[in-house]
């Protein structure tokens, strides 16, 4: 799990300053970090994709240099996930990031619209085509989540995903086009 937190803070700090003479360095400690995660966990389900943790990392660095956000979701720890989440990006890579994991706004919305598409209307309100959407989901089955997906798909918004337990959810099959990452247990949490 302080493999996983590391790289992606690690990451976060980095892309504000991408085009340093460390770069380079900075990608290969990365490479070796996530090289050592790869050896010691021994379950292909939590395996590492390089390319994939550098793809996200150029979709964010292309989000800030559109003027977008990152607006992540969970719910239950990957809430607090997406806390942590939207902190390090804002903090350590000078991109705007938000979550909505406040009480007044998840009651309000859930009571007006209900609890399963409380998310889709926070997207609808707050997201723009210029943003980018992450939703993070153990199951990839919680309804409040995958309605969140459809929406980014009907409207055309950046989404990634990280789910966990079977790869077979809904979540990734709603967004099979665009990146996802899975971990065969709840791990994925700790990408972030």
């Amino acid at each position: 799990a302080f493999i996983y937190k590391h790289i992606i803070t690690s990451i976060s700090f980095r892309i504000e300053s991408a085009k340093e003479k460390n770069y380079q360095r900075y990608m290969n400690h990365t490479s070796s970090l996530m090289d050592c995660y790869n050896k010691v966990s021994n379950n292909e389900n939590l395996l590492l994709n390089h390319k994939l943790l550098f793809l996200l990392k150029d979709i964010i660095i292309k989000t800030k240099k559109n003027n977008g956000k990152v607006i992540v979701f969970g719910n239950g720890g990957s809430a607090s996930t997406s806390n942590h989440v939207t902190v390090d990006l804002t903090k350590n890579a000078k991109v705007q990031s938000m979550n909505f994991n406040e009480s007044n706004l998840i009651t309000c919305f859930s009571n007006d619209y209900g609890y399963e598409k409380w998310i889709s209307k926070a997207i609808e309100f707050y997201a723009t085509k210029r943003d980018l959407v992450i939703l993070l989901s153990v199951s990839g089955e919680s309804k409040n989540l995958v309605n969140a997906a459809k929406l980014c798909k009907k409207n055309k918004l950046n989404l990634v995903t990280f789910t966990g337990k079977t790869k077979n959810n809904s979540l990734i099959k709603i967004n099979k086009k665009k990146l996802n990452f899975f971990g065969n247990f709840f791990y994925y949490i700790f990408l972030f």
